[in-house]
């Protein structure tokens, strides 16, 4: 068994037994006296474990306050490997969380996790920085708003915002709304609300939320098919108005690739005889999706609807005509 395996098992002997003797637990670990006497300093020292020597029964045993209680050590379900998997997902949640709003709370639980693995904070940093997640075009925001509208996702609590928007006149609101969840989309995170000035479902960037206050009144909840039905039927970020369906032709380089990618839930596709790869999705906004078949560009056909076929050249004709 691994020395994670060995910690639970000394937990369940000791839990189990009231008190286990030093021979017995070499038995049942069948490791060296060395070992087990590093296993059980670091069950003390480092996870805070009350297990103390009992001269009167010579074993070991949980203090007076654990006594036919339910002491458990923390972390101690997860084996070696998944230790390594929680603290690659560290890794992940930085990419995700640069100012550490969300990290400064988790941090304990890892702290503990790094614990168990019996590596110090050096050796702990340098398994992290073998996962790198490369991030352009981050958008920033204030750490105290982002706190303010997680906490009131989770308590379910309607938020007062100040708001800014990013499109037309770009002026300023205030609002009241009952937030439903959060989504994280290219490097930007939003806020999936229902508003009750306009009556409706919207969806906030969180940098143009300029101030976020928690209010004590219940937010109204909504269904999360119906947050999804609204929300989620266009491509990309962008939300609401009535969906149409565009129809993109590949060419048989390009599919290689783009045909293993995923644009929307409910896309779908096919391959041509030629080796052409065909994706219909559908679509509320063309703007993301004119900016991803720029990526394209040359190497895929708007078939349809007509208008999106016309946005799509006049980019391209811009995009030339700036070179």
């Amino acid at each position: 068994m691994d020395r994670t395996e060995r910690f639970y098992k000394i937990e369940h002997l000791i839990r189990s037994r009231g008190c286990v003797s030093f021979a017995a637990l070499l038995e049942a670990l069948e490791v060296s006296p060395a070992t087990l006497k590093r296993d059980l300093a670091y069950l003390r020292e480092r996870l805070d474990a009350p297990i103390e020597y009992d001269a009167g029964e010579n074993g070991y045993r949980f203090g007076q306050q654990w006594r036919g209680g339910k002491h458990e050590l923390p972390g101690v379900w997860f084996n070696e490997a998944e230790l390594h998997a929680l603290l690659t997902m560290q890794q992940m949640l930085a990419g995700l969380d640069e100012q550490g709003v969300v990290g400064r709370h988790l941090q304990p639980m890892f702290d503990k996790i790094t614990g168990m693995l019996g590596v110090d904070a050096a050796e702990a940093d340098e398994l992290r920085r073998r996962v790198k997640l490369i991030g352009t075009a981050r958008r920033r925001m204030a750490s105290d708003s982002f706190e303010t509208v997680g906490s009131a996702v989770v308590k379910r609590k309607r938020l007062a915002i100040r708001y800014r928007k990013k499109t037309g006149s770009g002026g300023v609101s205030e609002r009241e709304v009952s937030p439903q969840r959060l989504v994280h989309h290219r490097h930007a995170w939003y806020l999936d609300a229902f508003c009750h000035r306009s009556q409706g479902l919207r969806r906030f960037a969180l940098d143009g939320i300029e101030a976020a206050t928690l209010l004590e009144a219940d937010a109204q909840a909504l269904a999360l098919d119906e947050l999804e039905a609204e929300l989620d039927r266009g491509y990309g970020i962008f939300a609401g108005g009535t969906p149409r369906e565009a129809e993109l032709l590949f060419s048989a380089e390009a599919a290689a690739w783009v045909s293993r990618e995923e644009w929307h839930p409910a896309q779908q596709s096919e391959f041509l005889p030629d080796g052409r790869w065909r994706l219909r999705l559908p679509y509320v906004d063309d703007t993301e999706l004119l900016m991803d078949l720029l990526r394209h560009a040359g190497q895929v056909q708007v078939v349809a609807p007509a208008e999106l076929r016309e946005a799509h050249a006049a980019r391209l004709r811009q995009a030339v005509a700036a070179l």
